[in-house]
């Protein structure tokens, strides 16, 4: 069973690699670090993970979760703080005194030398330690390595205000960077804070306040208003309104009572509840969706993928380059050694790739975070890109486009029989049978049916009933139940969903029961077009007419009806062969699993409480609106158009300046920004996607 470690004090995304590598080396089947939760989810021994973890990042606390993600331990928080801005504060007055004395009254002596030497340890201690310990374990590479190195050097060729100073406004870059990154995973889990603190737990006739986790299924809680709800139920006294837009994005309140299922997440608004536990805490929907965000990024994009794989070269690539340049040139040319090692210098702090591992998988997760907010929930960033390549969309009909209730929508009368007589024996003769048309019969009649009426009752398999009320023959049924029973009609083809109804021996008229097409199933196929979807069709195991009537009022581009779950399939994989982007199956999650596996992206709607397509799908809808996924498209898109931009101008940035320090044209104050405030933008951008 995996297990959640909580990582205290990682503050670098490439160290999360090389947590993560270290771990899979030592022969650990599952481990992932995600820098974005600063969190280590493994399958083995524990101890083992630590030992690991400390070895690779020394100065990263180690700490088990609980099985509720909370680590046993204390928070790192205002004290650090409070000491890291007192110690950037001290060196930097020092540094200012350092620079009036050398450059306005021109003294430069041994006094001078230990302000610049005081201002150097008091704000890079940290990073030198780092750096040496970080060696030592084999990890040299990494950015406090880089820096160390370029700061030294400096000291040794008489640069020492350059070297306090790239030192300095490192320290202050990574604070600040460190605040960006700490306000975007406290937006993202802002994004689901969803857990309540407490639950009113009934025992004895008294109620107690208790942890959610305490709670059994059977336990009785009482849910006040304004009170979150913490674990799945069912009510067993009481109505209120609730407010789900935790879960679903919807803004509007929800009317539940008595009988009605309720679900971890929803606050209660209105009356007091009483409600009988149906899920613990582990198993109840809220906790499943918190996990399924925070584990998606173990399904990591192509982008992330790459950049991780760059980073890993790219940095040691860069030192050669600089080590090249301090050694060769002066060896060829006989030019002194000094502005040569000052080049190669400034290219090591230049190549620290911060900007694109830091910024990269935060910019994922917030678009994760983002889609989860609205409803959306998607199973990792790999299905983020691939919904923001969606050609064609492919619609299940019934519960997907349609309410999947069937309501009465015409009553046709022949041979002097009224409306009210068709509906009246018909609900009658449908009054044993669970059928959704029968039911949908019944409930168009209104009334309560006496049962004592009905005399005799037959169910006819594949054609309809048959019963006696009273001394009145009635058949209700399709097509082939009039021309088995000889009942002479003038009807045999209608478009829709039809009961023909016989009154004694006599054709009396049929019905027809229509499945309601969602209020916005139009605008749905409207929005997916404007995104510039190239097709939009619909897969039903319908018939025909129905699906035919259906495709034509939500202006689809074509449909396929009367299909068994594996005709479905090969209706995919056709799609799939025209398709030029990715295809992707919107279902109900449930009677589509095959589907949904085999599409591109599959996309399981209206999954409130429903374990089954929280399992299946790709992503997850959590209400039942198909225009949901037009939000989520364009949530994929604006994901990787930050993504991008981030690489873009990071790679940008950086050759650019590796280029002017080359040629002796970048001083290390602009190498500073090429490092720390190139990263710094790139984080600010990706914290855009919350927005």
């Amino acid at each position: 069973m995996p297990q959640k470690l909580v990582l205290e004090g990682l503050d670098c995304a490439s160290c999360a690699y090389e947590i993560e590598e270290a771990l899979k080396k030592e022969g650990f089947e599952f481990a992932l670090v995600n820098f974005t939760t600063k969190e280590a989810i493994i399958e083995g021994d524990v101890e083992k993970a630590k030992e690991i973890i400390k070895k690779v990042e020394p100065d990263v606390e180690v700490m088990e979760s609980d099985e509720h993600g909370h680590g046993h331990g204390h928070e790192h928080g205002g004290g650090d703080f409070r000491k890291t801005v007192y110690q950037i504060g001290v060196s930097l007055a020092l540094f200012a005194i350092g620079i009036v004395m050398r450059y306005y009254y021109g003294i430069d002596d041994a006094f001078v030398f230990g302000i610049f030497l005081a201002s150097y340890l008091i704000s890079g201690w940290r990073v030198l330690r780092s750096a040496v310990v970080n060696s030592i374990h084999g990890n040299v590479f990494d950015e406090n390595f880089l820096i160390a190195i370029a700061t030294i050097g400096a000291f040794l060729i008489r640069e020492y205000p350059e070297g306090v100073a790239v030192m300095l406004f490192y320290v202050v870059g990574e604070f600040f960077q460190d605040l960006a990154v700490d306000r975007s995973r406290r937006s993202i889990k802002a994004l689901l804070a969803l857990k309540a603190e407490y639950a009113n737990l009934l025992r004895d006739g008294d109620v107690v306040r208790v942890k959610p986790e305490e709670l059994k299924v059977g336990d009785v809680i009482i849910i006040k208003p304004g009170e979150r709800v913490p674990v799945d139920g069912v009510i067993i006294e009481g109505e209120s309104t609730v407010d789900t837009s935790a879960l679903t994005g919807e803004s509007v309140p929800r009317t539940v009572k008595e009988g009605e299922e309720i679900l971890s997440g929803m606050v209660n608004l209105s009356g007091v509840l009483k409600v009988q536990v149906t899920k613990g805490l582990k198993e109840s929907t809220i906790s499943r969706i918190l996990e399924l965000v925070e584990n998606a990024s173990a399904r990591k994009a192509k982008t992330e993928k790459f950049i991780t794989r760059f980073a890993h070269y790219y940095t040691p690539a860069v030192v050669g380059i600089a080590a090249l340049i301090a050694i060769v040139p002066p060896l060829l040319t006989g030019d002194p050694f000094t502005p040569w090692i000052y080049r190669a210098l400034v290219i090591l702090v230049i190549s620290c790739p911060c900007a694109l591992v830091l910024s990269i998988p935060l910019g994922y997760f917030g678009g994760i975070g983002r889609a989860a907010r609205e409803g959306i929930l998607v199973k990792g960033s790999n299905y983020l890109d691939a919904l923001k390549e969606a050609s064609i969309v492919a619609f299940d009909k019934t519960g997907t486009l349609t309410k999947g209730v069937f309501k009465v929508t015409r009553v046709e009368t022949r041979n002097g029989f009224s409306e009210e007589e068709i509906i009246r024996f018909a609900a009658l003769a449908e009054a044993h049978s669970n059928h959704p048309i029968a039911k949908a019969i019944r409930e168009a009649y209104g009334e309560e049916i006496n049962e004592a009426e009905i005399v005799e009752y037959e169910e006819i398999a594949g054609h309809g009933v048959r019963a006696r009320i009273d001394g009145t023959e009635v058949l209700v049924g399709n097509d082939r139940l009039l021309h088995r029973f000889k009942v002479e009609h003038d009807t045999c083809r209608v478009k829709g969903t039809v009961a023909h109804v016989v009154i004694n021996g006599k054709y009396a008229g049929y019905i027809i029961i229509s499945d309601e097409i969602k209020d916005d199933a139009p605008l749905a196929v409207k929005e997916l077009k404007h995104l510039g979807i190239k097709k939009v069709v619909m897969v039903t195991g319908d018939n025909k007419d129905v699906a035919g009537e259906i495709a034509r009022h939500l202006n689809l581009d074509g449909f396929y009806a009367e299909l068994l779950p594996e005709d479905k399939v090969r209706v995919i994989e056709e799609l799939e062969k025209e398709a030029e982007g990715k295809v992707v199956f919107v279902g109900d999650g449930i009677n589509d699993a095959p589907v949904l596996a085999r599409a591109d992206v599959g996309v399981a709607m209206g999954a409130l409480g429903s374990d089954a397509a929280i399992e299946t799908a790709d992503v997850v809808i959590m209400d039942d609106k198909p225009s949901k996924l037009a939000k989520g498209i364009r949530i994929a898109r604006k994901t990787r158009r930050i993504v991008w931009q981030n690489i873009i101008f990071a790679l940008a940035v950086k050759l650019s300046f590796i280029g002017l320090g080359i040629l002796g044209e970048a001083t290390m104050w602009e190498a500073v920004f090429a490092d720390v405030g190139v990263a710094l933008i790139a984080v600010f951008n990706a914290m855009r996607i919350l927005r």
